[in-house]
């Protein structure tokens, strides 16, 4: 474990991005760039399951830390994701007190959750590290909730208070989509949302997140207190590449035509 829930309740600013294509090849190579964390995309990103083991093998030796976005918040998922070996989870689209309740369950053990017991799975390296993971696994997963609704906005409080919800993470197109917005950050109803959002997580002692459109953005929500930030994805990172170095290419040869 990288002990990324201990870094944030030590103030640490913790910077990441999108791990989207399903690859375990990109995400090494990702892993090792530097950043704090990762995060694999199972609710849009093209990979599935089988990919998700792979890539997080490939992460472990690396010093990123692995988030997974689960589809839902149904348990069978989130036990399914953990028992691989992630260290945070991440659930889209929670509405109410009652998503979020969801998750914190399918993070924990009983009495505070429902997750079930396994011993020989890869989180708890098949049964070597099986009692220290059980007794410490409210302390090392991170349990994520995304702000990407009108709806939630009405029960940021009740959420951030919840023992196992430790960030609050914006997501901006969602939540401009939501509020009618769609896209303009720096709408007033999409700076309300951010600052009720920080406001909330600030008051039960949590932690806030957002996903960057432009790295230049950086400054203005850190400033604003958030201090989870991610930007790019392993898409981007590939596609920008090769189209900056076909441009480069298509401009040397025009000057031989």
């Amino acid at each position: 474990m990288k002990k990324i829930k201990q870094r944030l309740r030590e103030g640490e600013i913790l910077t990441g991005c999108w791990l989207s294509l399903g690859n375990s090849v990109v995400s090494e190579i990702v892993g090792h760039a530097g950043f704090d964390w990762v995060l694999i995309d199972l609710e849009h990103g093209v990979g599935v399951e089988k990919d998700l083991l792979l890539q997080l093998q490939s992460l472990s030796d690396s010093s990123s830390a692995s988030i997974v976005r689960i589809e839902s918040s149904k348990l069978q998922r989130i036990m399914r994701v953990l028992d691989f070996g992630a260290e945070g989870i991440m659930c889209p689209r929670v509405k109410n007190v009652e998503d979020a309740k969801k998750v914190v369950s399918g993070i924990c053990y009983p009495p505070e959750g429902n997750r079930g017991v396994a011993k020989l799975v890869r989180a708890t390296k098949f049964g070597e590290n099986a009692l220290n993971y059980f007794r410490d696994v409210k302390e090392n997963i991170l349990g994520i909730v995304q702000i990407e609704t009108s709806e939630v906005l009405n029960y940021l409080d009740e959420i951030a208070n919840l023992e196992g919800v430790d960030v609050l993470f914006i997501g901006p197109a969602d939540l401009t989509m939501s509020l009618g917005i769609f896209g303009q950050l720096d709408h007033p109803l999409f700076i309300g949302a951010l600052e009720k959002t920080i406001d909330a997580a600030n008051k039960a002692g949590k932690s806030t997140g957002i996903l960057l459109h432009d790295v230049n953005d950086f400054e203005k929500y850190r400033q604003m207190g958030i201090q989870m930030l991610a930007c790019g994805a392993d898409i981007a990172f590939i596609k920008n590449g090769a189209q900056k170095m076909a441009n480069e290419l298509n401009i040397r040869k025009n000057k031989f035509d």
